[in-house]
């Protein structure tokens, strides 16, 4: 079976971790001391470096979690790879779902095997008190192909299967009529 060239998926999936890693590495350097609110829209868009030990929503499983995290997320690696072998030829945007998600773990994964401080986050979104957790590229990249994945899988499944060698009316050359 023919596959999909993978210039599109290794295209997007290193965009994203090329991005991904530059503006940590910004955030690294110009964002010192870290956990300081520093406002670009008011105060509903920050950027805050902080260190995630954890996952998303702060999900932690005490001090054995990176190892964890790396473990789960090279497991999640191979099923994506699955994924796109078995992706079919002209499904594009499925490639791109599954890159998006690929680069953005990949970028959390290599900061897990950098530093036990945790992964890079600076993007702090919210109202007063009220603040979503704060996360980077990587996030955003794998946030926004997982929900692409599920939509073009959920459309995959409302495809209707193409029908199985009925019978078909077969024409009675004598008659000219239809037999069947």
């Amino acid at each position: 079976m023919p596959r999909n060239k993978p210039g599109v998926f290794w295209g997007v999936a290193g965009s994203v971790l090329l991005l991904d890693a530059f503006t940590k590495v910004l955030a690294v350097d110009r964002l010192v001391p870290a956990y300081l609110p520093r406002p670009v829209w008011g105060d509903g868009v920050r950027l805050t470096l902080v260190y995630n030990p954890g996952a998303a929503f702060g999900l932690h499983f005490g001090a054995q979690s990176r190892w964890i995290f790396v473990a789960l997320t090279i497991v999640a690696l191979g099923v994506l790879g699955r994924l796109y072998i078995d992706t079919p030829l002209m499904a594009r945007l499925r490639v791109i779902a599954l890159a998006l998600v690929t680069g953005g773990a990949v970028g959390n994964l290599l900061d897990r095997l950098k530093s036990g401080r945790g992964v890079v986050d600076f993007i702090d979104v919210g109202v007063g008190a009220w603040r979503w957790p704060t996360f980077n590229v990587a996030d955003m990249a794998v946030t926004s192909g997982a929900f692409l994945l599920a939509w073009v899988l959920w459309q995959a499944d409302d495809v209707p299967a193409p029908a199985a060698a009925a019978p078909s009316a077969v024409t009675d050359e004598v008659s000219g009529g239809v037999v069947g």
